[in-house]
């Protein structure tokens, strides 16, 4: 689900990311499209595929001419001089997930402006035809059902293109605003025209992110067409997110033997997916499944990628959530051993030895009796230090600066705890600490 929000930001950005274009006044796209419209019901006229044409075209110009002339990607300041005579009848700031916006109304739209004073959504409040986009797809549809010549391939193409443009922005507007059948509704539609002819390119993105909205909406027999078609087709989500969803959608039918199928494929094509790998491990534990079936699948990965550091760490994973905690580290360093510039499995036993030690000293402040807090404290203090020498080597060795910035976070709060007593720890900390303030300006 995150994966689409944070999707929104770029996709949305697209949506009419092009030079200024001047739109037709509301009344002139209104009059145009009735006078297409009384062209396609005459008898001569409608047998035309040029008429069509026409009318697909005036469909897309009605949708937009109450967009007014602004575009996605300009300033404030621009689209001031530029409609100098089309003024916003109201203005205020408002949040639009979770990010606070300039909202500026006009009769017939809103323009929301970021932090930036950029154009980065328009919202149509009184469109000329509800339904335009599906009146101009059906427009082209007929066209190409009339041209069987191919005269007009290039222009019926180019409408759909529009078109289904259109209908992917029109569901990100909705996710944005919270509206999931709405979004779900346009991406099906975004989905249906791409694959029409001769437009015919396939929106994978909207196939799959119908299936996603209609499993948030719990819609689950809609869900299962959209994301199974994405799976044929090679669209798996991030990280196989689409085989999840459909095993979710068969463990609620009742369908294990399904659901095994979904989560086994899944893992095979993504074993670094950690919803997958946790969807695998739940499913065995639930239904007395032998967990050894996981070993057998991550052994079956790394006989066809032995030189695979990251199968190890998949592996340590495994054994950690079945709290087999010496084989996890184990896993871990073997990962090292694999590929020495390989961060994660550092990072994994890191990430062991510090959750360990918070657990330590939560069990700690909970114990009254003061000899075994002593006790707790002192493995604690143990757990603590032993995660420090796997970060430090994950910090060397990674080159993703968000990773260094992360590990480092890690660093500072164990290395904090020693400091004050020792001046090994204090410089440690002196210098990750640094790292993490730097990086939060």
């Amino acid at each position: 689900m995150k994966r689409i929000i944070l999707a929104l930001a770029l996709i949305a950005s697209l949506q009419t990311a092009f030079a200024q274009q001047q739109v037709k006044s509301v009344s002139a796209a209104q009059k145009a499209v009735e006078k297409a419209v009384a062209a396609s019901q005459d008898v001569k006229k409608g047998a035309k595929f040029d008429t069509w044409v026409k009318l697909g075209k005036a469909y897309i110009d009605a949708y937009n001419a109450p967009s007014g002339n602004g575009w996605i990607g300009a300033s404030r300041a621009d689209l001031a001089l530029l409609m100098a005579d089309d003024k916003p009848l109201s203005a205020e700031y408002v949040e639009v997930g979770g990010q606070q916006m300039l909202k500026e109304s006009y009769a017939t739209r809103d323009y929301y402006y970021n932090a930036g004073d950029v154009l980065q959504l328009i919202v149509i409040t009184k469109p000329i035809y509800e339904d335009a986009l599906e009146k101009g797809a059906e427009a082209y549809g007929k066209a190409q059902e009339l041209d069987v010549k191919g005269k007009k391939t290039k222009d019926i193409r180019e409408g759909l293109r529009i078109i289904e443009g259109k209908f992917v922005d029109e569901a990100y507007n909705a996710y944005t605003f919270g509206n999931l059948a709405k979004a779900s509704y346009y991406f099906e539609k975004a989905a249906e025209v791409s694959q029409m002819e001769p437009y015919a390119v396939v929106d994978t993105s909207a196939i799959y992110n119908t299936g996603l909205t209609a499993w948030m909406l719990g819609e689950n027999e809609r869900a299962k067409k959209f994301l199974e078609q994405s799976v044929s087709i090679g669209y798996y989500g991030e990280d196989g997110d689409a085989y999840a969803k459909l095993a979710d959608i068969a463990d609620k039918e009742g369908n294990q033997e399904l659901r095994q199928s979904y989560l086994e494929e899944a893992f095979m094509k993504f074993p670094q997916s950690q919803s997958i790998l946790v969807g695998l491990i739940n499913f065995y534990l639930t239904s007395g499944g032998n967990t050894d079936r996981l070993f057998e699948l991550i052994g079956a990965a790394k006989a066809n990628e032995p030189e695979n550091a990251s199968l190890y760490y998949v592996e340590g994973n495994i054994y950690l959530q079945l709290n087999d905690e010496e084989n996890a580290i184990k896993a871990y360093r073997q990962c090292a051993e694999i590929n020495p510039e390989y961060e994660f499995g550092y990072i994994g036993e890191g990430q062991y030895w510090y959750n360990k030690a918070v657990d330590l000293q939560d069990a700690a402040a909970a114990e009254m009796d003061y000899k075994k807090y002593d006790l707790i404290m002192a493995d604690f203090e143990k757990a603590l230090k032993a995660c420090v020498e796997p970060f430090e080597k994950a910090y060397e060795i990674t080159k993703d600066d968000n990773i260094k910035v992360a590990v480092c976070e890690y660093l500072k709060n164990a290395c904090y705890r020693f400091s004050y007593d020792d001046e090994t720890y204090k410089e440690k900390y002196d210098k990750y600490d640094a790292i993490v303030k730097a990086a939060r300006q």
